[in-house]
């Protein structure tokens, strides 16, 4: 079996890329995170991924998709917003999948105890059924702290928000609530 593995950033593909090659999958990296914002983050977290591939000798594709209007118009709508950013990086995930010869793939936002982990496996199946693929299922969550820990041994960027414009702006003011209440 060929994997293809979305990766959203560094510090969240450390447990899941240990454990596929534990379990000896031949797997390829793919970058595909058109919500993170602003840009200098976006640029950030994509050279961290080639950091951390670099370290464990393996192959990430980059696909450059920068987009902020289309989260900028989402608003405050957690439901909505967080909806959206899985349906478009999933299905683009699954599709080039199928267009560049993977038979499956999974995606290293199962990893974090933070994301909507049940959304994110019912709309990787439905994607993996659309493009005739297999969703490679593995709850990594379990191992999310130690993963963060190696990333931290490795030196690599954590970022304090999920990437989307409006959790950058709930980040930047949680960060300053904390500054004034010192």
């Amino acid at each position: 079996m060929r994997l293809l593995l979305h990766i959203c950033c560094g510090p969240c593909a450390v447990y899941p890329v240990s454990v596929l090659e534990e379990e000896g999958v031949d797997f390829e990296g793919l970058f595909y995170n058109p919500n993170i914002h602003p840009y200098d983050e976006f640029v950030r977290r994509k050279e961290n991924v080639g950091e951390f591939a670099k370290i464990k000798n393996f192959s990430v594709k980059y696909m450059d998709d920068f987009s902020q209007d289309i989260w900028e118009k989402l608003g405050e709508d957690n439901e909505n917003r967080c909806n959206m950013c899985y349906t478009v990086r999933i299905d683009k995930v699954a599709q080039f999948a199928k267009e560049n010869g993977f038979d499956a793939f999974t995606t290293t936002l199962l990893v974090s105890p933070y994301q909507k982990h049940e959304l994110i496996v019912e709309l990787s199946e439905k994607a993996a059924q659309k493009y005739g693929l297999t969703f490679y299922y593995k709850d990594f969550r379990p191992g999310f702290r130690q993963g963060q820990q190696w990333a931290k041994e490795l030196g690599l960027y954590r970022q304090k928000y999920c990437g989307c414009i409006i959790s950058y702006r709930e980040s930047e003011k949680l960060k300053n609530e904390r500054k004034k209440s010192k």
